[in-house]
């Protein structure tokens, strides 16, 4: 079965590339630039990723990105992710970014998008990995500091394809940033929203209705109101779940009282990604191997997130028909 996992052609949807950023590079980074850590070895740095819920997480997570600073770390950091995305069948990648992480530490926008564009092209040189970037709002800041980043980051419009929501959902709806959002589909940028995760279902009606995102990024808690979990399978909606992240940051007690397996039974288009997976305990395909062992799916269940994480993606219809092909030819060789 692991054999078969790593194998499977997935896509990697929902992935903050500063959340991969490993406590070895970290240390790294932090000698070159001399930065000090909190921390006095890389072991130490591990053993603190013990979260209690979200914030615990970001507390961490802000901490460690103080030490990407100029634009070789940023593809340095992209590189190392995209090696181990192209060893685990990670064939499209769409990475999310967080320019006010780095924007508010006087780094320019641009010195960002450049080293993790300059790493993403040379994975799809090398090993043929395709790639979407998303810029990602940080919604416990103000809608006006989201908007004055969505301008700074337009004269690199061509290297952006959506715009996104993250960090610490609670008490920071999705509404709060109507304007944003109208503003990125005005200049033609797709849309996502982290919604659901620890927030309430309306957050993701909100998400949907409000910011018209294309798929919700998280989304589990929308099992609380039936009549959203059957616009959800009517309408397609995609769901990128992230298992192992909802088990460290406590949304689940452990793998086997995941939701996903019963709404990939109700008809949602639900797909398996990593998240932060520094911090999590795993890249895509520990996260498949855990939902396997935990809830018991089957090689067609499994098949079926791969797909799924094609039909959400932002390729084209035909390199999303390609990929699903592909995926049904490589499973036949496992029957």
């Amino acid at each position: 079965m692991n054999e078969y996992l790593a194998g499977l052609p997935k896509a990697e949807l929902h992935l903050h590339i500063e959340g991969t950023l490993e406590p070895e590079l970290t240390f790294r980074l932090a000698s070159k630039h001399g930065r000090v850590l909190p921390y006095r070895s890389v072991q130490e740095l591990r053993e603190a990723y013990q979260f209690a819920d979200l914030q615990s997480f970001l507390d961490i997570y802000y901490a460690a990105t103080d030490v990407l600073r100029d634009e070789s770390d940023f593809y340095e950091l992209t590189r190392a992710y995209l090696v181990k995305a192209h060893a685990q069948g990670v064939v499209h990648v769409e990475i999310f970014f967080d320019p006010q992480t780095h924007t508010r530490r006087g780094i320019d926008v641009g010195t960002v998008i450049h080293g993790i564009r300059r790493a993403l092209v040379e994975g799809e040189r090398e090993w043929g990995i395709t790639h979407r970037l998303i810029l990602s709002f940080l919604r416990d800041l103000s809608a006006a500091d989201a908007m004055r980043t969505l301008e700074e980051a337009l004269p690199y419009r061509d290297s952006i394809a959506a715009v996104g929501l993250d960090s610490a959902e609670l008490g920071h709806p999705p509404s709060k940033f109507a304007d944003v959002f109208a503003r990125a589909r005005q200049v033609g940028l797709l849309a996502v929203a982290h919604a659901g995760e620890e927030g309430p279902p309306s957050y993701i009606d909100e998400a949907l209705d409000i910011l018209k995102v294309q798929r919700i990024d998280h989304g589990v808690r929308c099992e609380e109101d039936a009549a959203l979990v059957t616009r959800l399978a009517r309408d397609r909606v995609p769901l990128t779940v992230c298992p192992l992240s909802n088990v460290k940051l406590k949304v689940f007690k452990r793998m086997e009282d995941h939701n996903l397996k019963r709404l990939l039974d109700r008809g949602l288009c639900v797909t398996v990604n990593s998240d932060d997976p520094a911090y999590f305990g795993g890249y895509v395909l520990q996260n498949y191997v855990a939902l396997q062992q935990g809830l018991g799916l089957s090689r067609e269940q499994l098949a079926m997130l791969a797909r799924n994480s094609f039909e959400a993606s932002f390729l084209a219809p035909s390199e999303k028909r390609r990929w699903m092909a592909a995926i049904g030819d490589y499973t036949e060789r496992f029957t």
